[in-house]
C-alpha cells in the first residue's frame, strides 16, 4: 500500500479523525434544565468557592490539549498550525483509543515563546494537564520549564520525554539481551535538537556513564555557536571540550542512537564501533542507516522509527498511558520519577520468554503496555508527593 497516498484520501474522507459527542441526555425539559439552565448554576457556583471542584464536576479531569505551533511537525519541519492539525488530530485519535483520555487539538499562530507560554497558561484552567508538540527547539525547552514552573497541572512535551522513555525501555532490553549494563557502555546520539537532548538526560538518570551527542557540526561543545541547552549538556557529557565527526564519535562506541536526518550513518561508520552493537536509528521517514543495512554492518539490534520493521520505537507506546496515570492521581506535575517508572514498566512487558532480537519492545496497539504505563505513573506520582488525591 502506497500509505502517504492512500491517507490523503482516507482524510479527505474523514473530514477529521475526532469528533465531539454527548456525554448526557437532552431530550426533555427535565434533562435540559439538569445538564443546562437553571440547574446548572449550581455547580457553577460550587467551583466559584473552589477552583478544584472544576475536576470533580466538569470533564476537566480527563481533557488534554495537544498543543503546536507547527515548527516540528513529525519530520515536515516548520510547516505551520494549520499544516500540524492533521498530526494533532491523530494523536488526538491515539490519546482515546490508548489511554481514555478525552485530547484536542490546538495550532497556535505564533512562534513567539512568551507569547505561546501566555497562551497555554490562559486556557489551562480548562484542562486536566497539557501535551506539548511538535515545537521546535530550543524554544520547546523554554516553554515546557516555565510551564512546569506556572502551572500546577501536569505538563509533557512528547517529543523529547515520551522520545526518551520508548527508546530507553527498548535499550535496556537489547542491553539485557546483549548481556551488557547501561553503567558500562558507550553511547552516541546524533541529532542535539529536542528528542536527543532529553534521551542524553533520561539516559543519565538511568545510570548511562559515556555520553557523546553530535549535531550536523560534529560533537557539541560548551561553545558559541551553540545554544543554550546545547552548551549545557555539552558541559555534563564532554567536559574535556573534545571535537570532531559523527564517524569518529561512533569509533569504538556500543550504542548508537538517532534522531537526525537520512543517510548519515554508512556500513563502515557501524563496523567502527565496538563488537555487537545496538543500532537506533530514529529520523522519519527515513532513517540514518536502513535497518538491514545496520544488520549486515555488524549490528547485534536494531530498533527504528518505521512500523515496517520489528523494534518500532514509537511515541504512542508513553503519552497516553502517561496522562492516563497522571490524571488518575491528579497530578500536579510529571517528574523525574514517573517518567523513569513509565519507562521500568515498558520496558518489564516484555518477558524473558518473550524477548528476543527483533522482539525488545511492545507493539503500540499492545493494551498491556498502555495499562502498566497507567499504573506505573500513578504510583509514582503518589510515591513521590505530586498527587492532589492521594498521599503515600
Amino acid at each position: 500500500m502506497d500509505y502517504r497516498k492512500e491517507s490523503l484520501k482516507k482524510h479527505a474522507q474523514w473530514r477529521g479523525k475526532i469528533e465531539v459527542s454527548c456525554r448526557v441526555p437532552v431530550s426533555c425539559r427535565e434533562e435540559l434544565s439538569l445538564a443546562y439552565t437553571p440547574g446548572v448554576a449550581e455547580p457553577c457556583l460550587a467551583i466559584h468557592e473552589d477552583v478544584e471542584k472544576s475536576f470533580d464536576l466538569t470533564r476537566r479531569w480527563n481533557t488534554v490539549p495537544v498543543i503546536t505551533d507547527g515548527t516540528a511537525v513529525l519530520g515536515l519541519g516548520d510547516i505551520g498550525p494549520e499544516a500540524g492539525m492533521p498530526v494533532m488530530e491523530g494523536k488526538c485519535a491515539l490519546f482515546k483509543a490508548y489511554g481514555d483520555v478525552d485530547a484536542i487539538p490546538l495550532c497556535i499562530r505564533s512562534k513567539d515563546t512568551e507569547e505561546i507560554i501566555r497562551t497555554i497558561k490562559l486556557i489551562a484552567g480548562s484542562f486536566g494537564g497539557i501535551n506539548l508538540e511538535d515545537i521546535a527547539a530550543p524554544r520547546c525547552f523554554e516553554i515546557e520549564k516555565r510551564l512546569l514552573e506556572e502551572l500546577d497541572i501536569p505538563v509533557f512535551h512528547d517529543d523529547q520525554h515520551g522520545t526518551a522513555i520508548v527508546l530507553s525501555a527498548a535499550l535496556l532490553n537489547a542491553l539485557k539481551l546483549s548481556g551488557r549494563k547501561i553503567e558500562e557502555v558507550s553511547i552516541v546520539i546524533n541529532g542535539a535538537g529536542a528528542a536527543g537532548i532529553a534521551i542524553a538526560y533520561f539516559l543519565m538518570d538511568l545510570g548511562a556513564k559515556e555520553i557523546t551527542v553530535c549535531d550536523r557540526t560534529g560533537i557539541i561543545r560548551d561553545c558559541e555557536p551553540y545554544n543554550a541547552p546545547k552548551r549545557e549538556l555539552a558541559r555534563i557529557i564532554n567536559p574535556e571540550g573534545r571535537s570532531g565527526s559523527l564517524a569518529d564519535a561512533m569509533k569504538g562506541t556500543d550504542i548508537f542512537i538517532g534522531v537526525s536526518g537520512p543517510g548519515l550513518v554508512s556500513p563502515e561508520m557501524v563496523r567502527s564501533m565496538a563488537p555487537r552493537p545496538l543500532i537506533f536509528p530514529m529520523a522519519n521517514p527515513v532513517p540514518e542507516i536502513g535497518y538491514y543495512e545496520a544488520l549486515e554492518a555488524g549490528a547485534f539490534i536494531v530498533g527504528t522509527g518505521s512500523s515496517a520493521f520489528p523494534n518500532q520505537i514509537n511515541n504512542v507506546l508513553v503519552f497516553p498511558g502517561l496522562f492516563r496515570g497522571a490524571l488518575d492521581a491528579r497530578a500536579r506535575t510529571i517528574n523525574r520519577q514517573m517518567l523513569v517508572a513509565a519507562a521500568r514498566a515498558l520496558q518489564g512487558c516484555i518477558g524473558d520468554g518473550e524477548l528476543a532480537k527483533e522482539h525488545i519492545i511492545p507493539f503500540a496497539w499492545d493494551k498491556r503496555a498502555h495499562e502498566a504505563v497507567a499504573a506505573a505513573v500513578k504510583q509514582a506520582a503518589i510515591d513521590s508527593g505530586v498527587s492532589k488525591l492521594y498521599s503515600k
